[in-house]
């Protein structure tokens, strides 16, 4: 039988914890709020479970309850690990009926509004254009957490070969979309939109390397560079500096984009890719002139993430797009993130004396030929060093009057 009664808990106001028996007390806060809880040890730990407020909950309601509790126990059940999961449970279904009532088109019009104010007016009128064309007629009222492979091939199919780099881009946005949907838990599981390991199976590789290279990588004039670098560099962002260490380095968008900070050296300034991270499979060392050291010193890392950029897809990395869409934003829709490399090759070639293989093999391309690569081992790295240097000192200065002219003794 308890220790207490319905009168004395009624009349109980002095701050402390009251004990009924068998680990259910009543605790009295010093506001004179009262509550039951039931205090019982599992596995060696003690537990305070909640079981309600006083008097929504009675003396005799919080022994029922309590009773309950420890048949759970004497059959070896934690009562609170099943009363967690009971919420969890209740707050999935909530999440899966909201779901329902979220449609692609719905959270692309949110996702368009929340973003779109730093996109330039041409970039976002295409962006939602494209979603109307050809999205928004196929999956546009499918709630996003329905959205399957199948639905995404619908809308790709009919246009993959014949307009393959729109084609690409709608699938880009969809894959926005559907992150932003995860991120708000309107839906769970891998991207069914996304490119690598996923749709390059299903769609053909051949038909986006055509379009890519139809492209032609369109590049920024490199007379134009450090006054980009200047505007970037007043742009509170990752993705800004994403986007400085990809014209910094001349490297790869993906590169930049998985860079981690254990690939990083920033004492000795080196950053150091494994093979396969690398397009030719070929573990290469990248030189870091002194403003990309400092910069990244000054980059704050996030607790629990290895990338120098985070973000909330399934790689935990930045987007993709990224990059690109803050330049679209800037009003540079008419460059592409690869074209930087071409910007740092035509300005090495007009303004430095460094040997061609020097300025190759900072872009990662090794042209020796396997004879001449066997006998010349070397990666040019503290060459390559000086190259960077020089790029940086150029990007990094408006007047052309300061610019440095590579010589070869030098190199």
């Amino acid at each position: 039988m308890g220790k207490l009664n319905p009168k004395q808990v009624e009349n109980l106001s002095e701050q402390g914890s009251y004990d009924d028996g068998e680990g259910l007390r009543l605790a009295v806060q010093k506001s004179g709020s009262k509550s039951w809880l039931l205090r019982y040890q599992i596995a060696g730990r003690r537990r305070d479970m909640g079981l309600g407020g006083y008097p929504r909950v009675s003396l005799k309601e919080a022994r029922l309850i309590a009773s309950g509790h420890r048949k759970q126990l004497a059959n070896g059940i934690d009562p609170m690990a099943v009363r967690d999961a009971k919420r969890e449970a209740e707050r999935e279904a909530q999440r899966a009926k909201e779901a329902q009532r979220v449609t692609f088109q719905g959270l692309a019009m949110d996702y368009h509004t929340a973003h779109s104010t730093t996109w330039s007016e041409k970039w976002r009128k295409g962006w939602l254009r494209k979603l109307e064309l050809y999205a928004f007629p196929i999956i546009g009222k499918k709630s996003v957490g329905d959205i399957e492979t199948e639905d995404v091939l619908r809308v790709l199919q009919p246009i993959w070969g014949s307009k393959t780099r729109t084609a690409d881009e709608v699938r880009g946005q969809i894959e926005q979309v559907l992150d932003a949907a995860k991120a708000r838990k309107l839906r769970k599981g891998d991207n069914p939109a996304r490119w690598r390991g996923h749709l390059d199976n299903l769609l053909s590789r051949a038909e986006k390397k055509k379009a890519r290279k139809r492209e032609h990588f369109a590049a920024m004039k490199w007379q134009d560079v450090p006054v980009l670098m200047t505007t970037l560099a007043a742009h509170d962002s990752r993705a800004a500096v994403a986007a400085r260490l990809m014209i910094f380095t001349g490297a790869r968008a993906q590169m930049i984009r998985l860079a981690a900070w254990d690939e990083f050296d920033l004492e000795s300034g080196v950053w150091s890719l494994p093979a396969v991270r690398m397009k030719m499979r070929k573990a290469f060392e990248i030189p870091l002139a002194p403003p990309v050291v400092k910069m990244l010193q000054e980059l704050p890392r996030v607790e629990g993430s290895p990338f120098l950029f985070p973000g909330q897809g399934k790689t935990g990395a930045i987007h993709a797009n990224a990059v690109r869409t803050l330049l679209h934003s800037l009003g540079h829709d008419d460059i592409t993130r690869h074209g930087f490399r071409s910007s740092f090759r035509d300005w090495a070639n007009e303004r430095t004396r460094y040997p061609r293989e020097v300025c190759e093999l900072a872009l990662a391309h090794d042209e020796r030929d396997q004879t001449e690569a066997a006998y010349s081992r070397s990666d040019f790295l503290e060459k390559r060093r000086a190259l960077m240097a020089e790029w940086a000192c150029f990007i990094t200065t408006r007047s052309s009057e300061n610019v440095i002219q590579g010589e070869f003794k030098r190199a």
